[in-house]
């Protein structure tokens, strides 16, 4: 099989049937061989009927819903799990990516080897304030933290070799970083397109200013998987022992003092207790020692850890 289409959808009835028109036109024009797999997480709108609809015309046409909302890189878990296309193409279901990039998108990933290729929206017709200049913002920092040159993180429309999504792990709102996922998987060629920018035509957008203020966060979030996730005892017994020691010797310096005031020079001095450096000191080795007990109890849950489901399947059809 040449070709699986992901769709992660919330509430896009309107659109849903408009997309299945344009993704079977390109895939018979171009004579592909292909499943599109759409994931309803958590709609309570029409959009199931209409994917069990769509897979009772259409063989390849195949759905997974939710119980209920558990976000979209859950959604996208789901897809990758079951795909079977030698290329993987993830896209939104609200019309503004549009399927016509799909056969570009593959021939970078056959002809010019590519592991992943992400999609780039570089005329937007978004809110310039309410979300371009907030995703140039969050991009820039994506770049600099992540080493992933990427003009956009957030383009849903991407491609991806067949063994890039059996072997990375989505969980969280990480699905914004799986190129920075594949990257640190050891999928070294990451490329990017232009694509096309539609306006969306139906609904309202299912994202608000919040998924920046989360994006950021998930950003730290995968920094440090990426460089202590299997080793945490080595950011955390490190920054503990530094901060030990530094309590430490201050208050080993300080009852040195008093003592040679006392015995040695024979100066009165005040009481220890009465000294703020002490109580500086003393908060010092009290960090340290929460921070080296961090990472032993994080080396202790990768070590115990069970994988638990991260959503659950109501109902699947064609698969």
């Amino acid at each position: 099989m040449n070709l699986s289409i992901i769709i992660p959808l919330l509430n896009e009835q309107e659109s849903l049937p408009e997309l299945y028109q344009w993704i079977v036109k390109v895939m018979t024009t171009h004579n592909y061989a292909y499943e599109v797999i759409f994931i309803d997480d958590g709609s309570t709108d029409e959009s199931w009927q209409i994917i069990e609809q769509l897979s009772k015309e259409n063989q390849n046409v195949k759905g997974i819903r939710f119980l209920r909302n558990f976000g979209k890189s859950q959604a996208l878990h789901a897809g990758f799990a079951k795909a079977k296309g030698d290329i993987i193409i993830t896209m939104d279901a609200d019309l503004q990516d549009s399927p016509e990039e799909i056969p570009d998108l593959y021939n970078m990933i056959i002809n010019q080897n590519y592991d992943l290729v992400s999609g780039w929206k570089k005329k937007r017709y978004d809110s310039v304030v309410g979300k371009n200049l907030p995703s140039k913002l969050f991009n820039w920092a994506a770049r600099k933290t992540s080493g992933v040159h990427l003009n956009d993180f957030n383009c849903g429309l991407k491609a991806y070799r067949n063994v890039v999504v059996k072997n990375i792990e989505v969980s969280g709102e990480m699905h914004r970083y799986i190129p920075v996922l594949a990257k640190n998987a050891g999928f070294g060629k990451i490329g990017e397109k232009i694509v096309i920018h539609q306006a969306r035509k139906y609904g309202e957008s299912k994202f608000g200013i919040n998924r920046f203020i989360n994006g950021f966060l998930d950003l730290i979030t995968i920094w440090f998987l990426s460089k202590y996730g299997k080793r945490p005892m080595h950011l955390f017994g490190a920054l503990g022992v530094i901060m030990f020691i530094i309590g430490f010797l201050s208050t080993f310096l300080i009852i040195s003092i008093k003592l040679l005031k006392l015995f040695v020079f024979d100066e009165s001095t005040i009481l220890v207790t009465e000294n703020p450096l002490f109580y500086i000191a003393l908060t010092a080795m009290i960090i340290g020692s929460q921070l080296f007990l961090a990472g032993f109890l994080g080396e202790i849950i990768l070590r115990t850890k069970n994988n638990e489901e991260r959503y659950k399947i109501s109902k699947e059809v064609n698969l």
